[in-house]
């Protein structure tokens, strides 16, 4: 076994998507997708101690990121074409079945995946945002409600050209700001209440240095990607919200495989998700694993990764 991560480009759903990958084939594949604004590179902690365990560890740029194809049609980044990207991914590696565990934007899509295609899909992993149904009405049509007289980065990110703009203006600032923001060193408290016409970034102080979890090295690891790669793609997940709703009218509403979610006890997406945590025993059934670290904001497997590795091989143990 190869005690290195390497990478190639594969084809899948008709676009070709970069990976990185370790491990043999003994145990199976295990798929970890990556969140916004990140990259195969968020995982970079898992893949040893997954091939250690035994399995094929692969995470790949989502569509819009990295070294992977990057299409340039908005609608191009709806979740059915995401979703169908990683189940492409399975046979293209070898494989009739993948364990898929996501993070932030690549937990919607491990979920849908295993949601979808229950015969490809053996088991699923959601870290920072649980599962939901489909909602009653069109998720953007709700949050404008709910955030009418506020600022909402979701709502700020709709529109084509703004949010690119300003990450694009200075990344390595821009990156500093959003990733401190949202991990477990920050106090969400002393966040500005700020008006709908705002921007994100302006107003948040710079942090002098960054936490332990991300060395100086990874800063430069992803300045240089969205240097390459630039925002807009990764954005337009945001964009697809309601256009997803409109393809998955008929979805169903239980993810009857084995699951585990796992999340930060100081990530604010636990906090706007709290009803759907709540309800994830009933609309996940087989939920084996459901727990929160202590202390841990957002990038969940970056600010603990020896303790999300031995959940996550805990979980996998469980399915053997």
């Amino acid at each position: 076994m190869s005690s290195e991560i390497s990478r190639r480009r594969i084809a899948t759903n008709s676009i070709k998507l970069n990976i990185a990958e370790m491990g043999a084939a003994k145990k199976g594949l295990v798929l970890m997708l990556h969140g916004f604004p990140e990259s195969w590179y968020s995982w970079r902690h898992q893949f040893k101690a997954l091939a250690d365990a035994g399995y094929h560890a692969v995470a790949p740029d989502m569509r819009g990121y990295g070294k992977s194809d990057k299409p340039q049609d908005i609608v191009a980044y709806n979740q059915v074409e995401v979703v169908n990207d990683i189940i492409g991914l399975i046979p293209a590696l070898g494989y009739e079945t993948a364990v898929v565990f996501g993070h932030d934007w690549g937990a919607p899509t491990a979920w849908s995946c295993a949601l979808n295609h229950p015969e490809v899909v053996t088991a699923v992993g959601g870290l920072s945002v649980p599962f939901m149904p489909r909602a009653d009405a069109p998720p953007l049509d709700t949050i404008k409600q709910i955030f009418k007289d506020l600022f909402f980065y979701q709502l700020y990110f709709q529109k084509p050209g703004v949010a690119e703009a300003e990450f694009e203006k200075n990344i390595r600032s821009a990156l500093k700001k959003f990733l401190y923001m949202a991990s477990g060193d920050a106090d969400l408290a002393l966040m500005p209440i700020k008006s709908p016409d705002s921007d994100l970034l302006s107003d948040l102080p710079e942090p002098e240095s960054m936490p332990a979890w991300i060395s100086d090295d990874d800063l430069d690891y992803y300045v240089s990607e969205f240097t390459n790669s630039g925002f807009r793609g990764p954005l337009n997940y945001y964009r697809n919200m309601n256009e997803t709703w409109k393809l998955t009218e008929n979805a169903p509403r239980k993810i009857m495989q084995p699951a585990m979610f796992l999340a930060g006890d100081k990530d604010g997406v636990v906090e706007m998700a709290a009803e759907a945590i709540k309800q994830l025993p009933e609309n996940v059934p087989d939920l084996r694993v459901n727990e929160r670290l202590p202390g841990i904001g957002h990038w969940t497997q970056q600010e603990a990764p020896e303790a999300v590795n031995k959940v996550m091989l805990r979980f996998l143990e469980m399915l053997a």
